[in-house]
Formats: structure tokens, sequence, C-alpha cells
């Protein structure tokens, strides 16, 4: 098999990344958009020694499980890697994809895991957008989504996971950027203003936000386009974001207030966020409200409880399990996230709750060793990374009665699991939850026992 070949190929499973495998004479080809059952003709991309990948030319026999995807962009676009999977099937197979890692990782010949909690309308679910600013082939100023493991924009304004607001937001910058002649950034070159459009939306309280990401600390004009945002019905905070790097991380540390609040705040079940465009705060409410109460169910609390909350954000998880327990502590890195996780507290009338900023892995074995600070839950919801180890070794050796692990990534959370239990754990349960429908994501929640 070399580069370039073409050949006729029946896939029989996923990847990790949604992509379709197929095998010739026993070797693996991974093919995006190509999902079990479909026959295709397939030309190589890229050949390794154990794999290789194929990109699909034609279609010669549709999987029944293919559905006419909602979005003609679907292929293009690096967002919806399984959006032509019926959705039944995408459940299906998020949920034999964190089976198998949980064998193949984490060692567990048998894991507990349940069905996947999916939606019952797998669209327009997402609260937060981020749109890159740049120029098509013919000059004109920009906004969409990012081609597949590139940096090339695919135009688009009005995504299907996205709220309906995102298209008229857009619509209404793009076009003040034309007239004003106001440059968007240039990767290659550095120069250009803007970068990127954040987009958020409260879904109980319908308030919007947007923030601009600049390349500079001046958007010439600011105040008339402020003028046609603020007619949107619902706008409630207009931000600059400062980010001269040349870097692929999105927002800058500075943060300069334009219009109304520097935040927009939101509901999940009967706790209130204030949310600012630095904060992590999940994309799916609908489905964060099933997420946090599987968490809060696991914790198990009676009222009586020391629980410590690590990587907690604005408080989210912190502020549900506080509902139940006797004291709760949380620990995030991001000052801002912080901030917001303190005024949401007061905001929610919450008092046994305390939140401290910086490295999960520093602060609860500062917090172990100096003042003797104990814990019985741990609660741990760490970024696509996982754990540091630092901050395994010390929950072992705090030793709580439960452990409850949230993670968007069932491959460091099957490694965590494994340290975990080799530590004494017994692991009892993990819920899968589908936050990210027509995507290759899922999150899950884990429940260990001592």
């Amino acid at each position: 098999m070399n580069k370039n070949d073409l050949l006729t190929l029946t896939i029989e499973g996923m990847g990790n990344e949604g992509e379709g495998i197929g095998k010739v004479d026993g070797f693996p080809l991974f093919v995006k958009d190509a999902f079990p059952g479909d026959v295709i003709e397939a030309k190589v991309l890229k050949v390794k020694k154990t794999y290789g990948y194929a990109r699909m030319m034609k279609l010669i026999k549709a999987s029944s499980d293919r559905r006419e995807p909602a979005c003609p962009l679907h292929r293009s676009c690096g967002g919806c890697q399984i959006q032509a999977l019926s959705y039944e099937k995408q459940l299906e197979y998020k949920e034999e994809k964190v089976r198998n890692q949980l064998i193949r990782i984490g060692g567990f010949a048998n894991p507990p895991l349940l069905p996947v909690i999916g939606m019952e309308e797998p669209f327009h679910y997402r609260n937060k957008a981020q749109f890159p600013i740049g120029r098509d082939r013919e000059g004109r100023v920009v906004t969409g989504f990012y081609a597949s493991r590139t940096h090339s924009i695919i135009p688009n304004t009005d995504c299907v996971l996205g709220v309906s607001e995102n298209r008229e937001i857009l619509k209404i910058i793009l076009e003040f950027m034309e007239k004003e002649g106001i440059s968007p950034y240039d990767e290659v070159s550095g120069e250009g203003l803007l970068r990127h459009v954040l987009i958020r939306k409260g879904f109980a309280t319908g308030e919007l936000m947007v923030c601009l990401v600049l390349n500079g600390e001046r958007f010439p004009g600011i105040e008339r386009l402020a003028d046609r945002l603020f007619a949107i019905p619902g706008m409630t905070s207009l931000t600059l974001n400062v980010n001269r790097k040349n870097t692929n991380v999105i927002m800058g540390e500075k943060l300069l207030p334009v219009r109304g609040e520097t935040f927009i705040t939101d509901r999940i079940g009967s706790i209130w966020y204030r949310i600012s465009p630095l904060s992590f705060y999940q994309v799916n409410p609908v489905q964060t409200r099933k997420l946090y109460e599987t968490a809060l169910n696991y914790a198990g609390l009676t009222g009586t409880e020391t629980v410590w909350d690590l990587y907690c954000g604005i408080g989210t998880i912190s502020l549900f399990l506080a509902q139940k327990a006797g004291k709760v502590y949380g620990v995030e890195v991001v000052p801002e996230a912080i901030e917001d996780a303190r005024k949401n507290a007061e905001i929610n009338g919450i008092s046994n709750v305390e939140f401290y900023e910086g490295k999960a892995e520093e602060i609860l074995p500062g917090m172990y060793r100096e003042k003797g600070i104990r814990a019985d839950v741990i609660v741990v919801d760490p970024p696509r990374k996982g754990c540091d180890r630092a901050c395994l070794d010390t929950m072992l050796s705090m030793a709580p009665k439960r452990i409850v692990y949230v993670s968007c990534d069932s491959a460091t959370l099957a490694r965590d699991l494994k340290i975990l239990c080799e530590g004494g754990y017994e692991l009892k349960e993990v819920q899968p939850v589908d936050m990210f429908p027509q995507t290759a994501g899922i999150e899950n929640v884990a429940l260990m026992t001592c």
C-alpha cells in the first residue's frame, strides 16, 4: 500500500475521534466522515508502520445508520465529526468508546458502565461559540470555523449547534468591519486587529455577551458598533479582550469593558451563576444539569461532610454540592473564575463554601500538610489532560470515603482511575453524559469508594 493508492474499503469500526476504520489485508485505515457499514472508494493519504489514513472519495454504498446531516458544511468544518450518523448510533459509539478505554487503558475487565444520557433535541445546545475572523480568497472579511486540523476558516455564521442570535451578531460585526475598513488578524504576518468573536448566551436568562479578541487595545468606532449590538434583545455585555501574542490560545489576560456588564448570568437548577468572558462554564446547560445532579448523587452527602472541589471553575459544581454538604472548598487556577465563584456564592446566599486561587496539585497538598484539612468527599473536574500526579497522590493520602471524577476525556479518566484503584479505591459506577452531540466528545462521571 502506498500514498495516493485508490481502493475499495468496507468500514467496520470507529476511532476515538469519530473516524471510520476499514482494513486492507488486516491493515487498518482511518477515514474521516465514514461510518460502519459504508462501502467507499478511498484514497490513501499516509501510511505508517501499523496503520494509515485515507480520504473518502466516493460513497459506493451508504450505511443504514447514515442520515442527511443538518449542516451542508459538516464534512469541511472541523466541528461536527459524526453529524451524518444517526443520533442513536452516536450514543452507542460513545458508550463503546468509553468502555474500550476503561478496559484497554484502565485495566477494568468488566467496567461498571451505564448507558449514555442523551438529549431529546441534540442541536442548538451550545451557549458559547468562538468565531475566528479572517479573509477569504477574494479578500472579503469572513468568520466561521476552522477546517479539520487546519487554521483555514470555513465561512459559517449559522452553526446548527449554536444559538440563533449568533448569525445576527456576526452579520453586524462583519458589515461594520467592511464599512470601517477594520482588518482581521493575519496569523502569518501578525498584523490586523480582530482575531476572534466570543459569543455567550444564558439559556435561563436570555442574556447575551459579545467579547472581541483584539491584536491591540482599541477598536475604531466601538461605540457605534455597540449601538447596533445593543439593539439585539438580551444583549447585556460587550467587552474587548487583548491578545497580542503569536499563539493558538484564543483569549488574552486583559479585559476591557465597553458597554453593559462584564458578565452575564445564567441558572442551572436553583443555582445562579455569573459568567465572565474568561470563565469556564459548560457549553451545554441542558446536559450540565444532568451531569451535576449525577455528581451530587454520587457524592452521597448528608449535610455534615467536608468536600473538596478541584478545578472548580466559577463554582458550578461547588455550589451544587454546598446545598447538601457541611463545608465545601473549591480550587481553581484562573483568578477571574475564582472572583466569579465567590460572587456566585454571595448571590445565591451560600456561606459554607470557600474558594482558593491556585493549582489544585499545589493547594490541596499544602492545605492537607499545613492545616490538616481532610476530606470526606473529593470531586475533581480536570482539563482534558486529567489530574496531575501530585494531586492524585494527595487524594490517596487524604483517603476520602468517596471520589467523584468528572471528565471530558475518557482516556485520561481511565488512566487516573487505574492509579486511584491501585491506591486502594474501587470503581463503583461510570455514567457517560452526551454533552457534545454530533461530535466524538463525551463527558463522564465516575464514582470511586474505599
